[in-house]
């Protein structure tokens, strides 16, 4: 079954609509009219209803994507182990966002409307990966064999450098953006440009933005062919990102405080990498599916859940991470 272009046009009214809802009416303002920070307990209900609606959602697709049992069955299953997948690939985001944010010094009322925008963003750029990934695979089946090469590969890669943290500040990519852009020497509010002395300027909450945008395109190479070894329906694909996607930005409030203790999370989902990898290596070889859905879905759960976990368990004792105290702004001129 192809979802008709009501699906898509629907299921996308509804994200945008969350989205704005999300920023209007459940984003409270401070003194100055900027986001308030989110309180922990804010951030975990909302990452609760986040969840809710993906299940909420499998529910539907399990009752009404499909022509006949089986096939709403085995679609509303792509779909819960692709969001498995994805939402595990997101909270590793968080790790890169929290150090982002910390090198920069980005205030709490700022780190909102980062995360906003650059939500909107890889909702945009993972539509488009989606769109051609599925032409190249449609017109090209051994792209199969490329991606699950690739997945073997940056799982093993990951595994490799899991105990290991870059500095995003140290980036040949922003060294390249500050030659390029006249960049402010301090915050300007939540401004991302600014016009001083005649000239437009980018300030570097705008270089943090673009940093948050890349990391979420180096995530997004790694996690679109992850999904394809589960689904190559376009709709099951993109709705199990969006899903994952949707709940970032309250899960980064809600986890910033505790993401250090995710210890082994990066070795779990290198390994899931490396297993969604070898199925889809396997689903090509054997010219369908090689491995059951609700098999994949079994291991990847276990695999996750027992590193976060193990993760908690051997961290149980350490404190939980200070805020980074914002960066004062400097003077405007």
């Amino acid at each position: 079954m192809e979802a008709s272009i009501w699906f898509w046009v629907t299921f996308n009214a509804a994200v945008f609509g969350l989205l704005m809802l999300d920023l209007g009416l459940f984003a409270k303002k401070d003194a100055n009219g900027d986001p308030a920070p989110v309180p922990v307990r804010t951030a975990l209900f909302k990452s609760a209803a986040y969840i809710g609606l993906a299940l909420l959602f499998f529910v539907w697709l399990r009752m009404s994507y499909g022509v006949t049992p089986e096939e709403r069955s085995a679609k509303s299953l792509e779909f819960l182990t692709g969001y498995v997948i994805e939402w595990s690939l997101s909270v590793d985001n968080i790790f890169v966002f929290i150090l982002l944010f910390a090198k920069f010094g980005v205030p709490a009322a700022y780190q909102h409307r980062v995360l906003f925008w650059g939500i909107l963003g890889a909702l945009l750029m993972r539509g488009i990966m989606i769109l051609v990934g599925t032409a190249l695979m449609r017109e090209f089946d051994w792209m199969m064999i490329i991606f699950g090469l690739f997945l073997v590969w940056s799982g093993w890669k990951m595994l490799r450098a899991a105990d290991e943290e870059e500095d995003p500040t140290e980036s040949p990519i922003l060294a390249w953006l500050r030659r390029r852009l006249p960049v402010t020497d301090g915050f300007r509010g939540n401004a991302f440009t600014v016009r001083e002395a005649g000239k437009l300027m980018v300030t570097p909450l705008a270089l943090v933005l673009i940093l948050v945008e890349l990391t979420d395109l180096f995530f997004a190479l790694d996690s679109i062919p992850a999904i394809f070894a589960v689904s190559t329906d376009p709709f099951i694909v993109y709705t199990a990102n969006v899903f994952a996607i949707l709940g970032l930005r309250a899960m980064y409030f809600a986890l910033a405080g505790i993401i250090h203790r995710f210890k082994y999370l990066k070795h779990g989902l290198s390994i899931v990498l490396m297993i969604v990898g070898a199925k889809m290596l396997a689903n090509w070889f054997a010219g369908g599916k090689a491995v059951p859905v609700e098999y994949a879905l079994a291991l990847t759960s276990a695999i996750i859940a027992g590193s976060i976990a193990l993760s908690l368990w051997k961290t149980r004792n350490h404190p939980a991470l200070e805020e980074v105290p914002p960066m004062a702004e400097k003077p405007r001129g």
